[in-house]
């Protein structure tokens, strides 16, 4: 029987955000949008979508008078991010088929 798909990570701007969360654990707002290609408005929707749901914390502060956001990973959202990659798994089967 096939698993469910959490429906937060499977938005594909919020998957990537995660995916690339899990990499580096935290990252600022604009390198964010770089990697993503997305415009700032619908990243900050998907954001808020991720910290609501406890998957992600999100930082503001000042650094040299301008505003930063960090955005980094919590261990729910590990967890939620490694039981959506086994979900995924298990629809592609063993072998990949």
């Amino acid at each position: 029987m096939f698993k469910d798909l959490d429906p937060i990570l499977h938005s594909q701007l919020r998957l990537a955000v995660m995916s690339l969360l899990i990499g580096v654990k935290e990252a600022e707002f604009t390198f964010l949008r770089e990697q993503t290609n997305s415009t700032a408005g619908n990243l900050s929707v998907q954001i808020q979508k991720l910290k609501d749901a406890g998957y992600i914390d999100v930082i503001k502060q000042f650094k040299d008078n301008y505003p930063q956001t960090i955005c980094k990973i919590t261990k729910q959202g590990i967890k939620a991010f490694e039981e959506y990659v086994t979900s995924l798994q298990s629809y592609l089967g063993k072998n990949g088929k």
